[in-house]
């Protein structure tokens, strides 16, 4: 019982379930946005149909696809990320701790007059 305890307890497992829910909610955001959008659109059911189906109902769902993208892209991913470049920048990659001792130990060396 005490390792369900903490595979339930583990922060990670906490962040994926918010994530989830989160993403249910938005989904139906982007959802109706997207049936909005292609309401404007001319219906292409029509379109293209055959014996082999119906290509217009896949030019739909490729539309629909390529829009719910773009939504998620220019409303959710670009905005997140230059909020976190804002908030948490990234810091430069300097030298390493043990290169930079080594570093200060030859620059002591040096200034003593010792041989490097």
């Amino acid at each position: 019982m005490s390792g369900f305890k903490a595979f339930v307890l583990k922060g990670n497992l906490v962040e994926i379930a918010t994530g989830l829910i989160m993403a249910l909610a938005f989904a139906a955001v982007v959802t109706t946005f997207t049936e909005w959008l292609t309401g404007l659109l001319p219906n292409t059911d029509d379109f293209f149909s055959g014996e082999a189906g119906s290509f217009g109902a896949f030019l739909n769902a490729l539309i629909s696809f390529l829009i719910m993208g773009a939504v998620v892209y220019f409303f959710i991913v670009l905005p997140y990320t230059k909020a976190r470049e804002r908030f948490f920048p990234t810091e430069e990659a300097g030298a390493a701790p043990d290169v930079a001792l080594l570093e200060e130990i030859r620059d002591l060396l040096r200034a003593r007059g010792g041989a490097v």
